[in-house]
């Protein structure tokens, strides 16, 4: 398989996983103002007795819910924003480094965050494992946490590969000045 294939599968798993970030935000604003309207529903109904809101309550388990999105939210948008280079970076010093000096610089951070996301997958993973067999789960709604720990561990696994494919491409333009 070609690298640019490789590439493109990353690229498009990247994209699935922020669209999916993108569906967890929404879901989280429509849980929070759907708990916050039958909050005040409540409210309406024990200051006016109003008898059609008598049935109506919060939505049980919001904080669970709006936790467990903001975490895939959080989760899935970080591969995309490594593609996009959207992290901040303050380059102050590098730009005084020459061409290929900039490149080498680029090369190390690439693997010291390539090494730090594989590291941050392989511990995600094993600390979703102890999840598991403890069968952790949230207070209220009782969701068990190790599906949303594999989620992170998947993410970091995409945005090392991000870094990889970033090292095997500035490899090649070093190799070439």
């Amino acid at each position: 398989m070609q690298i640019t294939q490789i590439e493109n599968t990353i690229h498009g798993v990247a994209r699935l996983m922020y669209f999916l970030a993108g569906m967890a935000i929404v879901a989280m604003m429509i849980i929070t103002t759907l708990d916050v309207f039958m909050r005040f529903c409540v409210t309406m109904y024990s200051k006016f007795g109003w008898e059609f809101l008598a049935t109506w309550r919060p939505v049980p388990g919001t904080y669970d819910l709006v936790a467990m999105c903001g975490a895939i939210a959080a989760a899935f948008a970080m591969a995309h924003t490594t593609l996009e280079s959207g992290h901040v970076a303050v380059s102050l010093v590098v730009r005084l480094l020459s061409k290929k000096g900039q490149m080498w610089m680029k090369l190390f951070t690439d693997t010291a965050s390539l090494s730090l996301f594989g590291l941050l997958a392989w511990r995600s993973v094993v600390y979703a494992g102890k999840l598991r067999e403890s069968g952790e789960v949230s207070m209220t709604m009782q969701l068990p946490y190790h599906p949303f720990v594999y989620m992170m561990a998947v993410s970091c696994l995409v945005v090392a590969l991000v870094y990889l494919i970033a090292i095997i491409k500035n490899m090649k333009k070093v190799v070439s000045l």
